[in-house]
């Protein structure tokens, strides 16, 4: 099969865009990624949500054969990643491996040259860069150095290069990490635009609230494993109907209000390093009032008590005993497999 022949390459028709079995890949005596199962629907995007560590870029380059697996098996669009992996790259785009080719060309020069490369004309490699530049709100900067781009720039460049050959397929590997608020909420219009095309998509993310927002379903992966899967709403049903969350008016007594808080309701409650807020998922909003008894009866005065839907922060807390910002500790040090929460 020759060049031209892959890069027209179409996906198999199918519901299931990816479909992995059992990966695994060790690094050493670390289990990086230790028996992941996903299977992603096409047209969907699909979010895996888990701290530093856990094994979301190792899974993504597993799947975007960047890696090879040293267990366990996984297809795109039908095509094995090992077995047919020439077929795959022709069929996904991944971001982070097209920043840039000389940091002292221009965007637009950048764009024509990966166009190039991937077998595009001159001339419609210049009306793609155009497109694109337009299309992620670079066209002002078209002709300005990469050296002297924002980092939400390069990351809107970033993922407007992965684009060039249309995959139907895309990988976004923590698009957002290191944004400012206002391009974080630009880069997820055009991940719900790119949605809306019919793209693919598969989104890693250590914040909660970008998965909330943006996917479709959520796999929770934590050391290694996946650790409970389902939509948003599945996954916060699953931990309770409400979600705790209060106050103390004196900073000294956050400790001692997580243990009657915890005492109470039975469940693990997560402090918040912004502005000392005690959280937990809860069952029954009828032990408000044992709370606020065991709590008065200590002498602890609150600022604030809240009863709302829960949160993606406490459906981290609850499964995996930490929360998603926390270090996740090396997939080796586990000698436990945990349980799939499939809901």
């Amino acid at each position: 099969m020759n060049h031209k022949d892959i890069k027209k390459m179409e996906p198999k028709p199918g519901d299931w865009a990816i479909e992995a079995h059992g990966l695994v890949k060790v690094f050493g005596d670390n289990r990086a990624v230790d028996g992941v199962d996903l299977n992603v629907r096409t047209g969907t995007i699909y979010g895996v949500l888990g701290p530093n560590g856990a094994g979301k870029t190792t899974a993504i380059r597993m799947l975007a054969t960047l890696l090879r697996p040293d267990a366990g098996s996984a297809s795109i669009f039908g095509h094995d990643v090992v077995k047919e992996s020439q077929i795959v790259r022709q069929l996904i785009g991944v971001t982070g491996q097209y920043a840039s080719v000389d940091e002292s060309l221009s965007a637009t020069e950048n764009l024509v040259i990966f166009s190039r490369l991937l077998g595009l004309g001159r001339a419609e490699s210049r009306r793609k860069a155009v497109e694109l530049l337009e299309e992620f709100g670079l066209l002002e900067a078209a002709k300005r150095p990469l050296k002297n781009f924002s980092g939400g720039m390069r990351r809107r460049l970033d993922l407007a290069a992965s684009l060039i050959a249309q995959p139907p397929l895309i990988f976004l590997d923590e698009p957002t990490t290191g944004l400012d608020p206002r391009t974080r909420l630009q880069m997820w219009e055009t991940i719900r635009r790119l949605a809306k095309s019919g793209s693919t998509i598969l989104l890693t993310t250590q914040y909660l609230d970008e998965a909330d927002q943006l996917a479709d379903r959520i796999a929770v992966i934590d050391r290694g494993h996946v650790v409970a899967e389902g939509t948003v709403d599945e996954l916060k049903s699953s931990v309770g109907t409400s979600s705790l969350q209060l106050r103390v008016q004196n900073h000294q007594d956050m400790e001692i209000a997580r243990k009657i808080v915890e005492q109470v309701l039975k469940i693990q409650a997560n402090v918040s390093s912004e502005g000392g807020k005690i959280t937990a998922p809860m069952d029954n909003a009828d032990k408000v009032t044992d709370l606020l008894i065991a709590l008065r009866a200590e002498g602890i005065h609150l600022a604030e008590i809240s009863v709302q839907k829960p949160t993606l922060d406490e459906v981290f807390l609850s499964i995996t005993g930490h929360g998603v910002q926390d270090d996740a500790t090396p997939a080796s040090d586990v000698s436990n497999k945990p349980e799939v929460a499939r809901v």
